[in-house]
């Protein structure tokens, strides 16, 4: 059973930058699509960015610019580089890996940004 386990959310003034880490417990994402999702408050979950296993990357209009998605094969991890952090970023952000025939969520990792 492949695991996701998200760290690196935390309290930050807006402006600022947090890193995310998605780890898997096998080689999931040099097979499979990464990608970062959030849940605001009272809001239904949304895609934040992904990136294929061809390296295209994807993101959502609200954070281009400030947000950059990486992977490392050899540690099994997906990043998510948070910088110019806004209010409105304060969410549950959650890891996904999936693919044909795959498909694996995290339990997220709160990140809440501070006006």
């Amino acid at each position: 059973q492949v695991q996701l386990v998200e760290s690196g959310g935390g309290l930050v003034q807006a402006g600022g930058s947090l890193r995310l880490s998605c780890a898997a417990s096998g080689s999931i994402f040099s097979r499979n699509t990464a990608g970062w999702y959030r849940q605001a408050p009272g809001k239904q979950r949304e895609l934040v960015a992904t990136l294929s296993v061809n390296d295209y990357v994807y993101y959502v209009d609200s954070v281009k610019g400030r947000f950059t998605i990486s992977r490392d094969n050899a540690k099994n991890t997906v990043y998510l580089h948070m910088t110019s952090l806004k209010p409105e970023d304060t969410a549950v952000y959650y890891c996904r890996a999936y693919g044909s025939g795959s498909n694996y969520w995290g339990e997220g990792t709160l990140v809440t940004v501070s006006s």
